[in-house]
């Protein structure tokens, strides 16, 4: 099936959970890349140097998905897994949680651990918005100045939003299409004779 949107989240938040002394902070970040996982995570294990765990789980790019989690020292399966489970069951993409876990003294056991990962990462995703994004291309018009009319009135009519506009000499019009809608309306601005589409 193709995939037109996703839903992702707007901002860094917080989430809480504490059980027998230890305490789970989970944080909620918006990334879009692996660079963007590796800064927040360097970030965050500067700013709780001292915890004993720093576990998480992303999932990034919509189209071609890429997930991973990490149990970070944890027993196996008790602390990446149910962070990711999370990000599953609330369908997010583009998402990265952090948890850092600071040690009470009292073992939690497996199940215990699992719920606490699962508890601070809800929290914190239910602390987010989640928002409904498209996924979008950029596309390149390039016509003569007597076609800026008709072109213009494709753009009002389907909403388009521009990126970039440049009427120099000849006029270039960057705009993004969403990927549900990009063959109907590039085939509109081909029929418009005079207008080249990149």
């Amino acid at each position: 099936m193709e995939i037109n949107n996703y839903k992702t989240i707007v901002r860094e938040s917080e989430g809480y959970y504490k059980e027998k002394g230890s305490k789970f902070i989970a944080i909620a970040f918006h990334v879009e890349t692996e660079d963007d996982i590796n800064e927040a995570r360097a970030n965050i294990k500067t700013k709780y140097f001292d915890a004993r765990h720093h576990c998480y789980a992303y999932r990034i790019n919509p189209e071609n998905e890429q997930s991973r989690s990490s149990d970070d020292g944890e027993p196996s399966g008790t602390a990446g897994k149910p962070i990711l489970n999370q990000l599953l069951s609330f369908e997010l993409t583009n998402t990265l949680i952090i948890v850092v876990r600071y040690f009470g003294g009292t073992k939690l056991g497996v199940s215990g651990l699992i719920l606490a990962y699962k508890s601070a990462t809800r929290d914190a995703i239910e602390n987010n918005k989640i928002v409904k994004k498209f996924i979008t291309s950029e596309v390149e018009l390039r016509f003569e100045y007597p076609l800026m009319n008709l072109v213009m009135k494709v753009i009002k009519d389907e909403k388009i939003r521009i990126i970039d506009q440049d009427f120099d000499t000849n006029c270039k019009i960057n705009i993004e299409l969403k990927k549900n809608k990009k063959k109907i309306i590039i085939n509109k601005f081909e029929k418009i004779r005079g207008v080249s589409i990149t």
